[in-house]
């Protein structure tokens, strides 16, 4: 019992720690192309901070990170599962993105009932001040936020923690992991913080599961990356349409 216990923990230090050092791997190449780039004398505006955000992070970070882990555990085949995905599969993305959604809108009522505080998401309080942003956050929620994000937390930190947990806990575990890896990304109070999280993980447990049910990581990804375009399109209309602006800007259930 001692060793399987020993074994669990190291299996989720392991685990944890890859995600993490993705997310920190990111932030420091961000930083780093930031002083370079102001070394140079070039102050990216918005939409060029955004593009290198994301190529940094979800693309060449989480890739990375992805790519170095596999190499040393030797099992690409285990944690990188993208495959062309099936008509089937096609119809088990539309259903998640709708899913998701469905859960991102029972989760703000509840909060919006509760009156318990939330965080709003750095990207969204960027897109309130330059809506342009949003827009090009639509094609790029596709293209790096839902495959590199997926990549690392559902292929490769799921996929590690299933070896010792099974397949539930070890959706449970990776959807915590991955929510709370957003907590950099949130502006607000510390109780704010830790609820706009907890919906966070209620809404990955969906993409977790869709992982665990396909065995394809496309799934999730597209699924992923809808559900952002989604809110990035819905908070674009009510930036440059509406007049609620702050309450758009308290997205609970955004992974951008």
């Amino acid at each position: 019992m001692k060793d399987l216990t020993r074994e669990r923990l190291r299996t989720l230090g392991l685990a944890a720690g890859v995600g993490l050092g993705g997310l920190a791997f990111g932030y420091v190449l961000v930083f780093a192309a930031v002083i370079v780039l102001a070394l140079a004398g070039y102050r990216p505006g918005p939409a060029a901070s955004v593009v290198l955000s994301a190529a940094l992070l979800q693309g060449v970070a989480f890739g990375s990170v992805a790519y170095a882990y596999t190499r040393y555990r030797d099992a690409g085949d285990r944690f990188v599962a993208f495959h062309v995905p099936s008509l089937r599969h096609l119809g088990l993305a539309v259903a998640g993105w709708l899913g998701t959604f469905a859960a991102y809108v029972a989760i703000a009522l509840a909060i919006q009932q509760s009156g318990a505080p939330t965080a709003s998401n750095e990207i969204a309080n960027t897109g309130i001040q330059h809506p342009e942003v949003l827009l090009l956050l639509l094609p790029i929620s596709f293209l790096l936020i839902g495959p590199g994000e997926e990549l690392l937390f559902r292929g490769v930190v799921q996929g590690t923690l299933r070896e010792r947990f099974g397949p539930v806990a070890s959706i449970v575990i990776a959807s915590v992991i991955f929510a709370s890896a957003h907590f950099l990304s949130l502006a607000g109070p510390f109780a704010g913080r830790v609820v706009t999280i907890a919906a966070l993980s209620v809404i990955s447990l969906l993409l977790g599961a869709l992982y665990e049910y396909t065995d394809n990581l496309t799934v999730p990804a597209l699924v992923h990356g809808a559900y952002d375009a989604t809110l990035f399109g819905l908070l674009y209309v009510s930036v440059v349409y509406g007049d609620q602006i702050q309450n758009a800007a308290n997205v609970p259930g955004l992974f951008g």
